[in-house]
């Protein structure tokens, strides 16, 4: 393996227009899916089950994605990014709409669950434009602009959607499907597919297999990182802290939405730091310090007695995978290349995602079941933590040259 070239970062350079409008539709996104995820587990309990069966309700959806993710990878390569960002996008929303009308808790888990087929689709698209299209010299800056544009989403959607829950817990499910509608008139309209072609005469580029990534150690180390974060921030937080905050804070929906918003504020703190300064730094040291924070915080969660307690360590925990985030993205890309198409190996880390994703409430719903909160939250502290051995030995994939003062 070659090593990696030592680039100088280029604050000069600019995010190119297709990038802008990827972020555009990723805020819609984002505000939609913040509408929901106050209310998906309280909806569940809603047809009379725990916290296990609520949980799995989360994991359906990330088990869909990941059981699609290998063909998503091989439709992308086939049939270009911008189609299936949009048919992604459309089936998820068609998805919200049916679970809004579900009359069972197994309807409920058969829509959501169908949602993650639409889900893999849009994201691994959009994840794949982004290496592509984003300039190596800027990488980070691009990983942290889109992944702001959806915590800015998130910061909103769980407070506004712990408000629509008191309308009912179906309604926020109708208006996550209109914001999806409108993500995709957005990209349908400025995103313009000959923009993404190659030139023409352009050679076709090579896929990146899995195989090819497995023998880089940034991206093991990326995998790891990846299914811990699956596991802590996409599955619990969004399956147990709801259920954590309504049980022991206050039965109260918007408690739940004050503290995913909470959560997401310290992404979106960690995320600007990170994007802004690892161009010039290098990867590793942000992906480290953020398991290390986040696992912490998350293992201290189970512990909080009261809300000024709860959303302090919400914070902290989005401040830590806010600062993973944006490098850890930035990893994959700098492994990828753009003289590579990266969609099966960046199908292959998405899916140690939603592996993750798909665990973690799982075996956080039966700690609760069976134990507490707290066992539940410590367990996934610890996960998260473990995620830090891989990197110890991974390698730096964007040595920085310090330009020279003379």
């Amino acid at each position: 393996m070659s090593a990696a070239p030592v680039t100088t970062p280029d604050a000069r350079v600019r995010i190119p227009r297709e990038i802008w409008v990827l972020i555009a539709a990723a805020f819609v996104i984002a505000l939609g899916f913040g509408l929901i995820t106050p209310v998906l587990p309280q909806f569940a309990q809603s047809f009379g089950v725990g916290a296990t069966a609520s949980s799995i309700v989360v994991s359906a959806f990330a088990f869909f994605r990941l059981v699609f993710a290998p063909a998503g990878g091989r439709l992308i390569a086939r049939v270009g990014e911008r189609p299936i960002y949009l048919a992604g996008l459309l089936i998820v929303a068609a998805s919200s709409a049916g679970t809004a009308f579900a009359q069972s808790y197994w309807q409920l888990l058969l829509y959501r669950g169908l949602g993650g087929i639409g889900s893999v689709m849009f994201t691994v698209s959009a994840v794949a434009l982004i290496v592509r299209l984003a300039p190596p010299g800027i990488r980070a800056r691009v990983s942290s602009a889109y992944a702001s544009a959806f915590l800015l989403g998130g910061v909103g959607g769980p407070v506004a959607g712990g408000l629509l829950g008191g309308l009912g817990l179906r309604v926020p499910f109708l208006a996550y499907a209109a914001a999806l509608v409108l993500a995709a008139a957005i990209v349908f309209f400025f995103l313009q597919s000959a923009s993404l072609r190659p030139k023409e005469g352009a050679p076709v580029l090579p896929a990146m297999g899995v195989r090819d990534g497995w023998a880089d150690s940034a991206y093991r180390a990326a995998v790891a990182s990846g299914f811990a974060n699956g596991w802590a921030n996409f599955g619990v937080r969004n399956a147990i802290l709801p259920l954590f905050a309504v049980a022991v804070i206050a039965d109260d929906p918007r408690v739940a939405g004050f503290a995913l918003a909470v959560f997401a504020a310290g992404n979106a703190l960690g995320i600007t730091f990170t994007g802004r300064t690892s161009d010039r730094v290098g990867r590793k040291p942000y992906i480290i310090g953020g398991l290390v924070v986040s696992g912490i915080a998350t293992a201290a969660t189970g512990l909080a007695t009261n809300l000024p307690m709860l959303l302090a360590l919400s914070l902290v925990a989005g401040v830590g995978a806010g600062t993973l985030n944006p490098a850890q993205q930035a990893t994959l890309a700098d492994v990828v290349g753009r003289e590579r198409n990266g969609g099966p190996a960046l199908a292959a880390f998405q899916m140690s995602a939603d592996t993750g994703t798909i665990i973690g409430p799982v075996v956080a719903g039966l700690l609760v079941d069976r134990g507490s909160f707290g066992l539940a939250f410590a367990a996934t502290g610890v996960i998260t933590l473990l995620a830090v051995l891989p990197w110890l030995r991974g390698r730096e994939t964007h040595p920085v040259r310090v330009p020279s003062r003379a």
